[in-house]
């Protein structure tokens, strides 16, 4: 049996892919934070500001290849295509109730 991807993972990929920068934004935690390859963004003006450039301001998509849940800690591996950067990576989501704690991204 598989284990079902949180709501919070997947209302967040679908609002990536429609580039819902107020989905995206309102998927973390008032607290929550980005890890881009060691880069972090911690709250909503940082991850917004990194996003502009990087994220959803880049009309990325993810393309999801496998998944892994493990408690709260849902892994995503995705085929990342965006005017910034392209490939496979690996998104590693912390869930806090209905929303993000934290996706840290490394490659896929």
């Amino acid at each position: 049996m598989t284990t079902p991807i949180p709501v919070p993972v997947t209302d967040f990929i679908d609002a990536v892919n429609r580039h819902d920068e107020q989905g995206f934004l309102n998927a973390f935690a008032d607290d929550g934070f980005v890890d881009d390859w060691g880069r972090v963004f911690t709250g909503r003006d940082e991850i917004k500001a990194w996003s502009d450039k990087e994220f959803i301001g880049a009309t990325g998509t993810m393309t999801v290849t496998d998944t892994h849940v493990d408690g709260s800690v849902v892994t995503v591996v995705a085929d990342w295509r965006s005017t910034h950067a392209n490939g496979l990576s690996t998104f590693v989501f912390d869930v806090a109730g209905n929303r993000l704690a934290s996706m840290t991204i490394r490659e896929g």
